[in-house]
Protein backbone atom coordinates (compact mmCIF):
# COMPACT_ATOMS: atom_id res chain seq x y z
CA UNK A 1 0.00 0.00 0.00
CA UNK A 2 1.45 3.39 -1.04
CA UNK A 3 0.57 6.34 1.56
CA UNK A 4 -0.27 9.73 0.59
CA UNK A 5 1.89 12.45 1.47
CA UNK A 6 -1.06 14.34 3.21
CA UNK A 7 -2.09 11.36 5.86
CA UNK A 8 -4.17 14.05 7.71
CA UNK A 9 -6.89 15.69 5.24
CA UNK A 10 -9.92 13.84 5.75
CA UNK A 11 -12.47 13.44 2.31
CA UNK A 12 -15.16 16.48 2.29
CA UNK A 13 -17.35 15.54 -0.07
CA UNK A 14 -18.67 12.50 2.09
CA UNK A 15 -22.52 11.47 1.26
CA UNK A 16 -24.30 10.52 4.51
CA UNK A 17 -26.37 7.63 3.60
CA UNK A 18 -24.41 4.80 4.18
CA UNK A 19 -26.82 2.22 2.99
CA UNK A 20 -26.35 3.46 -0.24
CA UNK A 21 -22.48 3.38 -0.20
CA UNK A 22 -21.83 -0.10 1.18
CA UNK A 23 -20.90 -1.94 -2.60
CA UNK A 24 -21.55 -5.54 -1.88
CA UNK A 25 -22.14 -5.28 2.03
CA UNK A 26 -25.45 -3.53 1.26
CA UNK A 27 -26.76 -7.04 1.27
CA UNK A 28 -25.34 -7.88 4.30
CA UNK A 29 -27.62 -5.24 5.73
CA UNK A 30 -30.77 -5.83 8.09
CA UNK A 31 -31.62 -8.40 10.62
CA UNK A 32 -31.08 -12.30 9.71
CA UNK A 33 -32.10 -15.65 11.23
CA UNK A 34 -30.81 -18.93 10.32
CA UNK A 35 -31.85 -22.67 11.28
CA UNK A 36 -29.78 -24.90 9.85
CA UNK A 37 -26.17 -24.29 11.18
CA UNK A 38 -23.30 -26.72 11.36
CA UNK A 39 -20.07 -26.67 13.72
CA UNK A 40 -17.32 -28.90 13.60
CA UNK A 41 -15.04 -28.17 17.26
CA UNK A 42 -12.52 -30.22 18.80
CA UNK A 43 -13.41 -32.02 21.76
CA UNK A 44 -11.11 -34.78 23.87
CA UNK A 45 -12.62 -37.61 22.66
CA UNK A 46 -12.38 -36.16 18.48
CA UNK A 47 -14.60 -33.70 16.91
CA UNK A 48 -18.28 -32.76 17.54
CA UNK A 49 -20.65 -31.66 15.10
CA UNK A 50 -23.44 -29.49 16.19
CA UNK A 51 -26.30 -27.99 14.69
CA UNK A 52 -27.19 -24.38 15.72
CA UNK A 53 -29.62 -21.69 14.62
CA UNK A 54 -28.27 -18.19 14.41
CA UNK A 55 -29.80 -14.46 14.36
CA UNK A 56 -27.09 -11.22 13.17
CA UNK A 57 -28.10 -7.91 13.23
CA UNK A 58 -26.46 -5.47 10.74
CA UNK A 59 -26.86 -1.95 11.35
CA UNK A 60 -25.12 1.34 9.16
CA UNK A 61 -22.70 3.12 10.68
CA UNK A 62 -21.91 6.42 9.93
CA UNK A 63 -19.01 7.10 7.46
CA UNK A 64 -15.62 6.77 8.74
CA UNK A 65 -12.36 8.49 8.09
CA UNK A 66 -8.35 7.23 8.51
CA UNK A 67 -7.21 10.82 7.41
CA UNK A 68 -7.91 10.07 3.42
CA UNK A 69 -8.76 7.01 4.06
CA UNK A 70 -13.10 6.40 4.35
CA UNK A 71 -14.89 3.60 5.33
CA UNK A 72 -18.92 2.82 4.81
CA UNK A 73 -19.61 -0.10 7.43
CA UNK A 74 -22.07 -2.03 9.20
CA UNK A 75 -21.74 -2.93 13.14
CA UNK A 76 -22.57 -6.33 13.89
CA UNK A 77 -23.82 -8.59 16.55
CA UNK A 78 -24.53 -12.33 16.18
CA UNK A 79 -26.08 -14.79 18.98
CA UNK A 80 -26.02 -18.25 18.27
CA UNK A 81 -28.07 -21.32 20.12
CA UNK A 82 -28.08 -24.96 20.07
CA UNK A 83 -31.86 -26.69 19.87
CA UNK A 84 -31.02 -28.79 22.96
CA UNK A 85 -29.91 -25.68 25.11
CA UNK A 86 -31.04 -22.49 26.03
CA UNK A 87 -28.05 -20.81 26.85
CA UNK A 88 -25.63 -19.20 24.72
CA UNK A 89 -23.76 -21.06 22.06
CA UNK A 90 -22.01 -18.06 21.01
CA UNK A 91 -21.71 -14.45 20.79
CA UNK A 92 -20.17 -12.11 18.24
CA UNK A 93 -19.69 -8.45 17.64
CA UNK A 94 -17.51 -6.24 15.21
CA UNK A 95 -17.57 -4.32 12.14
CA UNK A 96 -18.21 -5.02 8.28
CA UNK A 97 -16.34 -2.59 6.23
CA UNK A 98 -15.98 -1.42 2.80
CA UNK A 99 -13.48 1.39 1.56
CA UNK A 100 -15.35 2.42 -1.37
CA UNK A 101 -11.39 4.08 -3.67
CA UNK A 102 -10.14 0.62 -3.20
CA UNK A 103 -12.66 -2.14 -2.88
CA UNK A 104 -11.16 -3.26 0.25
CA UNK A 105 -13.71 -5.40 2.70
CA UNK A 106 -12.77 -5.84 6.32
CA UNK A 107 -14.67 -7.89 9.23
CA UNK A 108 -13.25 -6.85 12.72
CA UNK A 109 -14.48 -9.66 15.05
CA UNK A 110 -14.26 -10.59 18.92
CA UNK A 111 -15.97 -13.02 20.99
CA UNK A 112 -16.21 -12.64 24.63
CA UNK A 113 -13.45 -15.93 25.59
CA UNK A 114 -10.71 -13.28 24.97
CA UNK A 115 -10.16 -13.40 21.14
CA UNK A 116 -10.49 -10.13 18.34
CA UNK A 117 -9.14 -10.52 14.96
CA UNK A 118 -9.45 -8.53 11.47
CA UNK A 119 -10.16 -10.53 8.41
CA UNK A 120 -9.53 -8.41 4.58
CA UNK A 121 -10.62 -9.33 1.22
CA UNK A 122 -11.73 -7.65 -1.89
CA UNK A 123 -14.64 -7.12 -4.02
CA UNK A 124 -16.19 -5.33 -6.46
CA UNK A 125 -19.01 -3.03 -5.92
CA UNK A 126 -21.78 -5.58 -7.74
CA UNK A 127 -19.72 -8.80 -6.37
CA UNK A 128 -21.68 -11.91 -5.14
CA UNK A 129 -19.18 -13.71 -3.08
CA UNK A 130 -16.71 -12.64 -0.68
CA UNK A 131 -13.50 -14.12 0.72
CA UNK A 132 -11.52 -12.72 3.58
CA UNK A 133 -8.53 -13.62 5.63
CA UNK A 134 -6.79 -13.31 8.72
CA UNK A 135 -3.30 -15.00 10.00
CA UNK A 136 -1.63 -14.82 13.30
CA UNK A 137 1.40 -13.27 13.66
CA UNK A 138 0.46 -10.41 11.27
CA UNK A 139 0.05 -7.18 12.36
CA UNK A 140 -2.14 -5.84 10.16
CA UNK A 141 -4.78 -8.36 9.36
CA UNK A 142 -4.36 -10.28 12.33
CA UNK A 143 -5.52 -12.94 15.23
CA UNK A 144 -4.91 -11.92 18.79
CA UNK A 145 -5.79 -14.14 21.75
CA UNK A 146 -5.87 -14.94 25.78
CA UNK A 147 -2.35 -16.61 26.68
CA UNK A 148 -4.78 -19.80 27.26
CA UNK A 149 -6.39 -19.69 24.10
CA UNK A 150 -2.51 -19.57 22.97
CA UNK A 151 -1.03 -22.19 24.47
CA UNK A 152 -3.97 -24.65 24.37
CA UNK A 153 -6.03 -23.41 21.17
CA UNK A 154 -3.97 -21.63 19.10
CA UNK A 155 -5.66 -19.70 15.74
CA UNK A 156 -3.36 -19.70 13.27
CA UNK A 157 -5.51 -19.05 10.44
CA UNK A 158 -9.14 -17.70 10.23
CA UNK A 159 -11.26 -17.39 6.35
CA UNK A 160 -14.80 -16.21 5.71
CA UNK A 161 -16.33 -16.91 2.23
CA UNK A 162 -20.01 -15.49 2.38
CA UNK A 163 -22.21 -16.17 -0.87
CA UNK A 164 -25.10 -14.06 -2.29
CA UNK A 165 -28.34 -15.86 -3.54
CA UNK A 166 -30.70 -14.47 -6.18
CA UNK A 167 -33.11 -14.96 -2.94
CA UNK A 168 -31.97 -12.37 -0.93
CA UNK A 169 -30.34 -14.72 1.75
CA UNK A 170 -27.30 -15.90 1.72
CA UNK A 171 -24.81 -18.16 2.80
CA UNK A 172 -21.19 -18.63 4.97
CA UNK A 173 -18.19 -20.42 5.38
CA UNK A 174 -15.94 -19.63 8.59
CA UNK A 175 -12.73 -21.83 8.43
CA UNK A 176 -10.76 -21.38 11.35
CA UNK A 177 -7.40 -23.25 11.81
CA UNK A 178 -6.67 -24.65 15.59
CA UNK A 179 -3.36 -25.68 16.72
CA UNK A 180 -4.92 -27.98 19.76
CA UNK A 181 -2.46 -28.83 22.47
CA UNK A 182 -1.26 -32.31 22.89
CA UNK A 183 -2.36 -32.88 18.88
CA UNK A 184 0.09 -33.62 16.08
CA UNK A 185 -2.00 -32.00 13.57
CA UNK A 186 -4.02 -28.89 13.06
CA UNK A 187 -7.71 -28.96 13.58
CA UNK A 188 -9.77 -27.61 10.96
CA UNK A 189 -13.00 -26.16 13.04
CA UNK A 190 -16.03 -25.28 10.40
CA UNK A 191 -18.93 -23.43 10.67
CA UNK A 192 -21.87 -22.68 7.83
CA UNK A 193 -25.20 -21.61 7.74
CA UNK A 194 -27.53 -19.85 5.42
CA UNK A 195 -29.41 -16.61 6.32
CA UNK A 196 -33.18 -15.38 5.63
CA UNK A 197 -34.19 -11.66 6.18
CA UNK A 198 -36.49 -11.33 9.25
CA UNK A 199 -35.98 -7.48 9.21
CA UNK A 200 -35.06 -4.01 7.13
CA UNK A 201 -32.34 -1.84 8.56
CA UNK A 202 -31.87 1.26 10.06
CA UNK A 203 -30.80 4.82 8.90
CA UNK A 204 -26.85 5.47 10.16
CA UNK A 205 -27.22 8.37 12.86
CA UNK A 206 -26.25 11.11 9.85
CA UNK A 207 -28.72 10.08 7.66
CA UNK A 208 -31.11 10.37 10.12
CA UNK A 209 -30.61 13.82 10.84
CA UNK A 210 -30.48 15.08 7.50
CA UNK A 211 -34.41 13.31 6.80
CA UNK A 212 -35.64 14.88 10.22
CA UNK A 213 -35.79 10.78 11.79
CA UNK A 214 -33.16 11.13 14.86
CA UNK A 215 -34.46 12.11 18.04
CA UNK A 216 -33.98 15.82 18.77
CA UNK A 217 -33.60 16.48 14.95
CA UNK A 218 -35.87 19.70 14.72
CA UNK A 219 -33.95 21.16 17.66
CA UNK A 220 -31.02 20.97 14.39
CA UNK A 221 -32.99 22.62 11.81
CA UNK A 222 -33.11 26.57 11.18
CA UNK A 223 -36.24 28.01 12.59
CA UNK A 224 -37.17 30.31 10.26
CA UNK A 225 -38.11 33.91 11.36
CA UNK A 226 -41.62 34.99 11.64
CA UNK A 227 -43.12 38.13 9.06
CA UNK A 228 -46.17 38.64 10.51
CA UNK A 229 -45.09 40.94 13.30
Amino acid sequence: MELPDDIFTEPEDVDADTLANLGPLRRLAGIWEGHRGVDVNPKADGPEQRVYYERIEMQPIDPQANGPQLFYGLRYHVHVNTPEEDITFHDQVGYWLWEPATGLILQTLSIPRGQVAIASGHAERDATRLVLTAERGQTDYGICSTTFLEMAFRTDAYRIEVEFHEDGSWSYLSDTTLVVKGRDEPFAHRDRNTLVKIGEPDLNPWEKVIRGAAPGAASLVPIAPRIDG
